[in-house]
């Protein structure tokens, strides 16, 4: 089945929803420069950073452990630029206790699924998933 995405509601009031079809838009921050995102990693913690088309900028996406135990957790996409001033847009998750996890299309549907190792940085594309 095909979905299409798009930032969900924009200004001021806009209801968040969990997923990439919430506020959108409604504030999307400024990039962010090489060296600027602190990662809270470690033996038990690693963090986790999805990569996404420009669309999503300003989309807020959820993860949570597989199996459906625990909390979600959301970050927003931004604009991220690399050291050779080099663009992409990615939501990054620092801290992200070790285990594996669901990124979540919308409240109710997986976009994909990912694991955190203690100690590392993992890394998810949302491109490469829903090619085909």
């Amino acid at each position: 089945m095909s979905h299409a995405h798009a930032p969900g509601p924009t200004g001021p009031g806009a209801a968040h929803a969990p997923g990439p079809t919430g506020p959108g838009a409604a504030h999307a921050p400024g990039p962010t420069r090489p060296g600027s995102v602190i990662l809270d990693i470690g033996e038990d913690a690693g963090a986790l950073v999805v990569y996404t088309p420009a669309e999503l900028l300003g989309a807020e996406i959820e993860i949570g452990p597989a199996g459906g135990s625990g909390q979600r957790t959301h970050s927003q996409v931004r604009e991220r630029l690399g050291p050779g001033g080099e663009v992409s847009y990615a939501a990054v998750y620092p801290g992200v206790p070790a285990g594996r996890y669901v990124i979540w299309r919308d409240a109710e549907t997986p976009a994909g699924s990912v694991t955190v190792t203690g100690g590392e940085v993992s890394e998810w594309s949302w491109a490469d998933a829903h090619q085909g």
